[in-house]
């Protein structure tokens, strides 16, 4: 009777399920992150300089990607139902969430969490970025596999194990990047260089995924279709959200890299805009300023050229 009433149930993918886990997960960071601020702050950080608004922005968009992409409903839809919605889950875990929070983290509070001694060492090891890159395609490829998927999807211990795995060599590949400590990050030319070599390694999976003939993941195959959406083409939108997404999303950050090396003040140099600052002593000859009457004298002390006869 009892798996009866369960697999009724399982037929409305809409129910409510209540993740206690996520909101203590969420309370906690909040939490900390203040305690951080207002207490540990003004006694570590430097003078005036302990968190900015941008910060807090940043702060507040993780947490809110963070909630919004484990929680139901989109957690419950992406393991139970649809693993394109699993693929949008992965992809804030792995290429939003990641960079927000540590753009979120002031440098004096990443000290704090790492020190100087062993576990600094062990993060900067590890965030280097051949090192970070490997990790991380490694664990988008091993997160692939359909026995690993199957698996954690009907095993919650397994299932939340991915997710820290996830997030954690997300965080290592987006140190080089934006990382908190300036000693980690990479030149603006390695950082395009790292994230085009990031955005292709996802293509693989993606492209298996998309051109499948049958159901990869049995663990989605099942009659209850949300929207109607049906295994393969689930399947398919899955493998375009890896392919498409992450993709599109590492080449935006390059291309705002670029202009903001390469054309930094591009529109100040080409502005035809009247200067009222005098011209420089190179052009004029003089460290004093030109004026009309002194050009209208200037041309009175020169002869005039004789007319051709």
């Amino acid at each position: 009777m009892f798996r009866a009433v369960a697999e009724q149930v399982s037929q409305d993918p809409w129910r409510f399920q209540l993740h206690i886990e996520v909101w203590v997960l969420i309370v906690f960071l909040f939490a900390a992150y203040t305690y951080a601020v207002r207490v540990v702050g003004p006694r570590l950080a430097p003078e005036g300089n302990i968190i900015t608004r941008r910060q807090v922005f940043y702060f507040v968009a993780a947490m809110l990607l963070l909630w919004g992409t484990t929680d139901w409903p989109v957690h419950d839809i992406a393991e139970e139902y649809l693993y394109s919605v699993h693929m949008i889950q992965h992809m804030s875990l792995s290429y939003f969430v990641p960079p927000l929070a540590l753009l979120a983290i002031p440098e004096w509070l990443f000290r704090l969490l790492v020190g100087n001694g062993r576990t600094y060492s062990v993060v900067r090891f590890f965030s280097r970025p051949a090192i970070a890159g490997v990790i991380f395609n490694l664990v988008v490829m091993i997160t692939h596999i359909p026995g690993i998927v199957n698996a954690s999807a009907s095993n919650g211990l397994l299932h939340y194990s991915v997710h820290v795995l996830v997030v954690t060599s997300a965080l290592l590949m987006w140190t080089p990047i934006c990382g908190p400590a300036q000693e980690l990050r990479m030149s603006v030319g390695g950082m395009m260089i790292y994230m085009f070599a990031m955005s292709l390694v996802p293509t693989v999976p993606a492209g298996w995924l998309t051109f499948a003939e049958g159901a990869v993941y049995k663990h989605y195959d099942i009659p209850v279709r949300v929207w109607g959406v049906s295994v393969l083409s689930d399947q398919q939108a899955a493998g375009g959200i890896m392919k498409l997404g992450g993709s599109v999303f590492m080449w935006f950050v390059i291309i705002y890299l670029f202009f903001k090396k390469f054309m930094g003040g591009f529109n100040e140099r080409q502005s035809y805009k009247p200067n009222s600052s005098p011209p420089d002593a190179e052009i004029v000859g003089t460290d004093d300023v030109l004026l009309y009457k002194d050009v209208e004298e200037a041309f009175s002390r020169v002869k005039a050229a004789p007319e051709p006869r």
